[in-house]
């Protein structure tokens, strides 16, 4: 008897595109790392391993953000299966056992359009599949027998309630309060904490309160963190199933919550997906479009501010200004969804602050932090690129009112010391223990790349800046000569960034006059950004120089491996590196893909779009769009890799900006699909 995943998933939800790869499940690893991601709009997620162990402290079955996208919590950890008899879950233990072994019974596994495992047992075939619905605070977890004769499962619920950085130890006093009413059971933690709502479409719960000991997190314990963890089982359900049938639970906050089914669930999502691709004309090839619903991911609700805005990756960062106006035009643009980008736009400008955009709104309402020197700047370049894509002069005008406020600002000066210097019109700044730049590393009072004086990058984007309110000005009927004056004075003083000798850019002026002459990938911002402010022998020289020195196969390295500073393995190679190892090799050498989109542009930008020109870029972007269903989110695109080979991912498993910036230049230059 055989079983294909593909055929039974059509009958599901009927025709469905991009088509539906299986992933590679034939090495039968525990110790494999990938990992599978739902989302659901709302800051709320499900994730695992690809076997169904969790771990990171970061994974759970429902993952819920109680304030929308922030205070994220675990609180249903896992559902631990036996199909008579045979188990079909995985876990890691602190004794270093692995046990139950189900993954070994894993006979497919796919991401599209949700998780689907199918698992091979004594008698047939069980199907098990997890989703979330847009919008809704609740994760829905089915399994469809195909087999001969009847299967029994018993299902076992593992129950936490804490905030997702954290763990929790058990404790033998601590007994979750539940209620049960008729097909669901009602489970707290304690009497004030939120409900965790457990709705079943068959069969018989029992509670059946224990607390499971000592599981373990080995990617935790490779980042130095705690790597412990207790969980509550509330209970068991009890079901047979007959060939063909399922068992549907849905887990969430509304007390209200039915359990459905489990179809209907996965066909909600693939309505999402079609309609998805719909807005996205420009997205054509299988892997454009899977980064297409991958995007989809980063945008979500943000209560305090009643409007969308960008999480800048998963598991665990929240919503980032810098982040989300790079990633902006990618997420929203590139998907057909221009109206978010607006409003994502509005939002932030009304945060406003002497000229500066908040980098971060932390959780809880508190207020926003500005600590960052170009996010601002690259508002701009958003806003340029939504017009683009719009003509919506209208909403131009009131955004380019708040960019001249952006400017008098940096003109007289604002926070740490930002301001331009007269003299050469080169936006100076930084304090002591601050970062403020994209390069923002930090281990306690120790700012890793500080960067203090004259950045290059940030003069690229302000050069550009000037140059969009010129040029933004005259659509809306204002005259932005002023700021083109301006301009080419910014314009001639970036010229003290060549560095003759090496053929490219310093990378910082600092304030003493002294040149830090380090081979970073922020010089690239000169030559893609839409008005380069490089002669083109300059710029032909630069080009030559990033690709010589940092271009890899998923991206461009943060320091040419040339340099005394160089760190190719991300944590200093260590088995175990904690925080220090991390940060202070983040940005000195791993590899960083939301730099293809710069990287890109610039090329375009100094050699022109021959067939020669992109399809050597095509062929140098091949890598990172096979890590898409290869790598260590199925489906996404890491933070980080490794600057050595073989340019291990890490960092987070789906990062916002490194979707973001493929899928742009993918639909920027078509050809390229």
């Amino acid at each position: 008897m055989s079983f294909d995943l593909k055929t039974w998933l059509k009958s599901q939800i009927g025709d469905y595109e991009p088509d539906i790869p299986l992933l590679d499940v034939s090495a039968k690893n525990a110790a494999d790392e990938r990992e599978w991601l739902v989302t659901n709009g709302l800051g709320s997620y499900a994730s695992a391993s690809i076997w169904g162990a969790n771990t990171r402290r970061y994974h759970g079955l429902f993952v819920a953000a109680l304030e929308p996208p922030v205070r994220r919590h675990v609180l249903l950890s896992r559902i631990d299966e036996v199909v008579d008899g045979q188990p079909l879950s995985t876990n890691h233990w602190t004794s270093g056992a692995v046990s139950p072994e189900g993954y070994k019974l894993l006979e497919a596994f796919t991401v599209y359009p949700v998780p689907t495992w199918v698992f091979k047992l004594t008698g047939g075939y069980l199907i098990k599949q997890v989703s979330m619905v847009a919008g809704k605070q609740e994760v829905v977890v089915g399994y469809t027998w195909q087999g001969q004769g009847t299967a029994h499962l018993s299902l076992s619920f593992l129950a936490n309630f804490r905030d997702f950085h954290s763990q929790t130890r058990g404790s033998p006093s601590w007994v979750f309060p539940q209620r049960l009413e008729s097909g669901k059971a009602i489970v707290r933690a304690y009497d004030s904490a939120p409900a965790l709502v457990l709705a079943f479409s068959r069969g018989s719960y029992e509670v059946d309160p224990s607390w499971y000991w000592n599981y373990y997190w080995p990617r935790e314990h490779e980042r130095g963190l705690e790597f412990r963890e207790d969980n509550y089982r509330t209970g068991r359900l009890e079901v047979d199933l007959e060939p063909g049938s399922a068992v549907t639970i849905r887990a969430g906050l509304d007390s209200a919550l039915a359990a459905g089914s489990i179809k209907s669930a996965v066909s909600d999502v693939a309505a999402r997906h079609r309609y998805l691709l719909s807005r996205a004309r420009r997205a054509k090839s299988a892997d454009t479009q899977r980064l297409l619903l991958a995007a989809d991911n980063f945008i979500v609700e943000r209560r305090s501010t009643s409007g969308h805005t960008i999480v800048a990756g998963y598991h665990w960062f929240n919503d980032w200004g810098r982040d989300s106006m790079i990633s902006l035009p990618g997420l929203t643009l590139s998907s057909g969804r221009p109206e978010i980008a607006r409003g994502i736009l509005q939002t932030f400008g009304q945060y406003l602050s002497q000229g500066m955009l908040p980098n971060n709104f932390p959780d809880s309402g508190m207020t926003p932090g500005y600590n960052t020197s170009d996010a601002t700047f690259w508002w701009a370049w958003a806003l340029r690129k939504y017009f683009e894509a719009t003509g919506d002069s209208q909403f131009v005008v009131t955004q380019v009112r708040l960019l001249e406020n952006v400017i008098d600002w940096h003109q007289k000066g604002t926070r740490y010391g930002l301001r331009m210097d007269e003299q050469d019109g080169l936006i100076a700044g930084g304090e002591a223990g601050v970062q403020l730049t994209w390069m923002d590393a930090k281990v306690g009072d120790y700012v890793v790349t500080p960067r203090h004086g004259k950045a290059v990058e940030i003069n690229a984007l302000w050069y550009n800046l000037l140059k969009t309110v010129e040029t933004l000005s005259a659509v809306t009927g204002g005259d932005g000569s002023p700021y083109g004056v301006l301009a080419e004075k910014v314009k001639a003083g970036f010229a003290a960034f060549w560095n003759a000798e090496a053929g490219c850019l310093f990378d910082v002026i600092h304030a003493d006059g002294s040149r830090d002459a380090s081979i970073r990938p922020n010089q690239l911002l000169a030559l893609s950004l839409p008005f380069p402010v490089l002669p083109k022998e300059q710029g032909e020289s630069v080009l030559a120089v990033c690709e010589r020195e940092l271009l890899a196969p998923m991206g461009l390295r943060t320091l040419a491996p040339g340099d005394a500073a160089y760190q190719g393995l991300y944590g200093g190679g260590k088995s175990i590196a904690n925080q220090y190892d991390r940060d202070t090799t983040y940005h000195q050498g791993t590899v960083w893909p939301w730099l293809v989109g710069p990287w890109v542009d610039a090329r375009v930008n100094v050699l022109g779009k021959s067939a020669e020109n992109l399809r050597l870029i095509g062929t140098k972007l091949k890598p990172l769009r096979e890590h898409i269903l290869a790598g260590a989110g199925i489906g996404s695109v890491s933070e980080i890799f490794d600057g050595d080979a073989p340019h291990h991912p890490c960092g987070c498993i789906a990062q916002g900006w490194s979707v973001a910036e493929l899928l742009r230049v993918l639909t920027d230059y078509p050809e390229l699909q």
